[in-house]
């Protein structure tokens, strides 16, 4: 696959009006949000809820890509299909979850992600089983002192070895450093500045590895204070802070940013959305999504693992999906 076929994909998933439903939850994360609900998380109901939202009519009007889990690419859905088909039928791009989680290592509960090892090979198979783009976290905590110098460099070379390797097997990178940004008292100015930090150092070693900018995506987290600082902001100061810190870190050859949800609510990850979107009419890359909870809260609420839910929840999903698409041109 040549680069410029890559730059082509890159653009299609931030078209406009268009983002990306992240539903690569790993087997402990769906457990717990299907405990929420009162359901067992077994292969066949994870597999169920996504195929819940993978056959939602009209989900590809505001859809243009999924990322998805090991388990879910690879297993057939109750109905007998694969999960990459129902997508491609749809026009919508398969995506796959590439990293293996993430190691603590220091006293500070710091951590580096884990999957590099045997990357190519399974690059090789989920080319074969039908995805397109790949995605890669790394974490960071905020505190005082952190993150050190030691959580940034080593999560900034793992994110540009994992965007390298990606990109040479033909496929779009969709790198995503993840600052936790809602845990803790700090303020937006702290979360700015880290956040700022990080991808400035994220940045620098994509470069170094030679990393093509315009055949990748980045999925950062928005500038937002800690749930616990006393002096909460509008939706005005976190647009403006969070583009800021993008003016300053991220090269205009990026096609776009598809930021996470992290823990927001539906609301919220709309609102701060479109409020970007509104004020900020010429940026040099499409503000686009990436959200897993924020599309998905609404609607597993609804389904409740109930088949005759069905029609419903997916009623509940398109309404979620249509107001995030809106607020792509700040509506």
């Amino acid at each position: 696959m040549t680069s410029n076929n890559l730059d082509e994909i890159a653009k299609s998933l931030v078209a406009p009006g268009k983002g990306i439903l992240a539903a690569d939850e790993s087997t402990g994360t769906m457990t717990k949000r299907l405990d929420a609900i009162g359901v067992a998380s077994t292969v066949e109901n994870r597999s169920k809820w996504r195929e819940i939202m993978a056959t939602t009519a009209g989900a590809e009007s505001a859809i243009s890509g999924v990322i998805l889990f090991d388990e879910t690419i690879r297993n057939q859905l109750p109905k007998g299909s694969m999960i990459a088909d129902l997508l491609r039928k749809k026009k919508i791009h398969p995506g796959i979850k590439v990293d293996k989680g993430i190691v603590k290592f220091n006293s500070d509960e710091e951590t580096f992600t884990l999957g590099l090892d045997g990357l190519t090979e399974r690059l090789e198979e989920y080319k074969k089983l039908g995805a397109v783009f790949t995605k890669w976290r790394a974490v960071y905590k905020v505190e005082k002192n952190l993150p050190s110098a030691a959580a940034i460099t080593a999560n900034s070379v793992g994110l540009a070895q994992f965007a390298l390797l990606s990109q040479k097997s033909g496929f779009v990178p969709i790198v995503e450093p993840e600052v936790l940004v809602l845990k803790g008292s700090h303020d937006l100015k702290k979360s700015k500045v880290v956040t700022e930090k990080v991808l400035k150092d994220v940045f620098h070693w994509l470069k170094q590895f030679g990393v093509n900018f315009d055949s990748m995506l980045l999925k950062p987290n928005m500038a937002l204070p800690g749930r616990d600082c006393p002096n909460q902001t509008t939706a005005k100061e976190i647009a403006r802070a969070t583009v800021e810190v993008l003016r300053v870190a991220v090269p205009k050859q990026v096609p776009g940013i598809v930021f996470l949800s992290g823990g927001l609510t539906p609301d919220e990850a709309t609102e701060y959305l479109k409020t970007m979107n509104k004020i900020y009419r010429n940026l040099p890359w499409q503000l686009s999504f990436s959200f897993g909870r924020a599309l998905q809260q609404e609607a597993l609420k609804a389904w409740s693992g109930k088949s005759n839910n069905v029609k419903a929840t997916q009623a509940v999903f398109l309404v979620r999906a249509k107001k995030v698409s809106a607020a792509r041109s700040g509506k």
